[in-house]
């Protein structure tokens, strides 16, 4: 197996292919979908559909399908996880801080935490498919960082396998998808203890589906005199309480995956019977070191089926 390794959107990113021939042209798929979701989905690019639809809250925007099919996934995550998950905090962050590249805001910044507000919720987000054009309420403004990294993960998977007919893992900031036939044992996956780990403590394996890791120390910053962090708390708009130093979810696609994986943050203890009643393998780290493991992941950390949820 032959891999790339590079950084985009202040993430890591590696993709490693079965056959090594394929590299190249697996590069070329990474590449494309990644400037696709840029432009459907970043925050700080003022040419993006997400930007114009979130600047012009209160009017219908013209979008693309695939912007309508972005905002339906974002929504179907938010039935899925009971409302953990919700795309429509873009409000939220950019309060917190979070309104351009986390490398400019890491080192601290002027301000002070709001007053704990319901974000505006799906109820704001009308979508005219006839017309193709989509209406924030005004004060609403979307945000997709529980979705696209991970959808873009599991698209460059699925098309590197379609495409070249190998196997292939693609690994975006702790979000993981495999595709394509998967070597004997299975692909074998990283994961860290702690949020710091650079050399991951445990691998597992998996033959299909995705992984993904989510934890509040790798995106934190002081607003003013407290830290804070990126993944909010729809309940409130202010960051979700640190309850879990990490979560670790396996899925049928890292989409599903990393949807978990942030709910459980949010939902803090309670992320043990929601994740054992999807029967999602997950497995938490407490921040004074210890393990919890639901779901049918395994005691030994070595072989996560996925399952779909």
């Amino acid at each position: 197996m032959l891999a790339y390794r590079s950084t985009v959107w202040s993430t890591g990113v590696e993709l490693v292919v079965t056959d090594s021939h394929c590299l190249a042209s697996a590069k070329v798929v990474l590449d494309e979908e990644i400037k696709r979701m840029e432009r459907l989905a970043s925050r700080f690019r003022s040419d993006s559909e997400l930007s114009m639809v979130n600047a012009k809250a209160g009017s219908p925007v013209l979008v693309s399908a695939e912007f309508i099919a972005l905002v339906e996934l974002a929504k179907r995550l938010a039935k899925a996880t009971q409302g953990a998950v919700n795309p429509t905090v873009g409000v939220a962050l950019r309060q917190l801080g979070y309104d351009r590249d986390i490398n400019e805001v890491r080192e601290g910044i002027e301000g002070c935490l709001q007053s704990p507000r319901h974000i505006p919720g799906l109820e704001s987000v009308f979508i005219d498919q006839t017309n193709c054009t989509l209406t924030l309420q005004p004060g609403t403004a979307l945000d997709f960082g529980s979705s696209a990294k991970a959808l873009t993960a599991d698209r460059v998977a699925r098309e590197v396998a379609r495409r070249l007919g190998c196997g292939v893992v693609v690994s975006l900031g702790g979000d993981v998808a495999v595709g394509g036939d998967a070597p004997a044992g299975g692909f074998s996956i990283g994961v860290g203890t702690t949020w710091a780990d650079s050399d991951p403590a445990i691998c597992v394996s998996i033959e299909s589906g995705g992984i993904a890791t989510s934890g509040v120390k790798a995106r934190s910053w002081k607003l003013g005199r407290t830290t804070v962090h990126h993944i909010v708390d729809p309940a409130t708009s202010l960051p979700a309480i640190p309850y879990w130093e990490t979560v670790t979810v396996a899925a049928s696609s890292c989409v599903d995956a990393n949807a978990a994986s942030t709910a459980a943050i949010v939902k803090g203890e309670a992320a043990l019977t929601w994740l054992e009643s999807r029967h999602l393998p997950s497995r938490l780290v407490r921040f004074d070191g210890s393990v919890v493991r639901v779901g049918g992941w395994p005691e030994n950390d070595r072989s996560v089926k996925a399952v779909s949820r």
